[in-house]
């Protein structure tokens, strides 16, 4: 790890959770580059080369200039997402695919740095399934799980645990009319639950009252 590096910070403009922590580096006379993974290519550039050292190169934003080999952290937030609206539709398909794989792998090969976190490990944790197996594993208690299309198998769950909720395994962006909307997590019966569960996968987990806090 490089302790004269900056400190990569990669989010959005509007992140006030990222300011304070800026703030903060920049109180302790840590270098910091800001950078939106979304400006590429119109603000942000990148020049990275592979070599037997592993990965260098510059990546410059309007105001800096980072030397990748020598990054000492990267702190990853909540970048926008690639566009090019200049482009039709097949094409801005191929560019965000490039971009994503080309910027987003140089990004997450920076020899020496340290992650928080890594896009990698923050890709894996989207996934539900897989988050709640870690933690069996881990050994914490978690309630009974189903993830399913059937919905007599969902049907059958919901009334052998009486208590059921409903949750999405996703949360993308969900829109009525124009308007951005949330899926609910919500308890569920199972009179509710009918053929149309068969159109893609369904969380459905035992209802669990909250303990008291201690203290």
């Amino acid at each position: 790890m490089s302790y004269t590096g900056p400190v990569l910070v990669v989010t959005m403009v509007d992140d006030p959770t990222a300011d304070l922590v800026i703030n903060e580096l920049h109180g302790r006379g840590v270098p910091v580059v800001r950078l939106d993974s979304g400006d590429f290519p119109a603000t942000l550039s990148v020049a990275a080369k592979i070599t037997e050292e592993g990965v260098g190169g510059t990546l410059v934003t309007p105001t800096r200039t980072a030397d990748l080999s020598h990054v000492r952290s990267l702190y990853y937030r909540r970048p926008s997402g690639f566009a090019f609206p200049h482009l039709d539709e097949r094409d801005a398909r191929f560019a965000v695919t490039q971009a994503r794989y080309g910027l987003g792998g140089v990004l997450a090969a920076l020899p020496g740095c340290l992650y928080v976190n890594h896009p990698h490990r923050i890709g894996d944790a989207e996934f539900k399934p897989s988050g709640l197996a870690a933690a069996v594993a881990s050994g914490f208690r978690v309630p009974p799980t189903l993830i399913t299309s059937d919905p007599v198998a969902a049907k059958s769950f919901v009334e052998e645990h009486g208590l059921a909720i409903y949750k999405p395994l996703s949360t993308p962006l969900y829109r009525v009319d124009g308007v951005s909307c949330t899926v609910k997590v919500e308890e569920v019966t199972a009179d509710q639950l009918d053929e149309r569960l068969a159109g893609t996968a369904h969380l459905f987990s035992r209802r669990w009252a909250r303990s008291p806090m201690c203290g």
